[in-house]
């Protein structure tokens, strides 16, 4: 993944696939302008900003799941001074989603 902020929003695309067998794999289930477009180099973070209320906290965008098309709200925290990343999506309220920990590659 490879996280970019313009404006005071971040957006996160798909830099590099690990599994050989899915290095070719396009986003056939999406319902957008990203259907049948190559993972590697797809957008799946949109429109995240940093909260107003806590500053290290980034929510209010989305998060694209590619294996299944479905999109979902998003709130991601940086920890460890910045070498990972809690990134929890989630329909509706927070409580309701699931959280993978991104870890950086210098």
């Amino acid at each position: 993944m490879r996280i970019t902020e313009a404006g005071g929003v971040f957006s996160a695309k798909v830099e590099k696939v690990f599994d050989p067998a899915k290095q070719d794999a396009r986003c056939e289930k999406c319902s957008d302008e990203r259907k049948d477009q190559p993972v590697v180099g797809l957008s799946i973070v949109r429109g995240v900003k940093a909260s107003a209320s806590d500053p290290t906290l980034w929510d209010g965008g989305e998060i694209l799941d590619p294996n299944n098309g479905k999109t979902y709200k998003v709130r991601m925290k940086p920890v460890d001074g910045g070498r990972r990343l809690e990134v929890r999506g989630y329909i509706g309220a927070p409580l309701l989603g699931r959280t993978q920990t991104w870890v950086r590659v210098d």
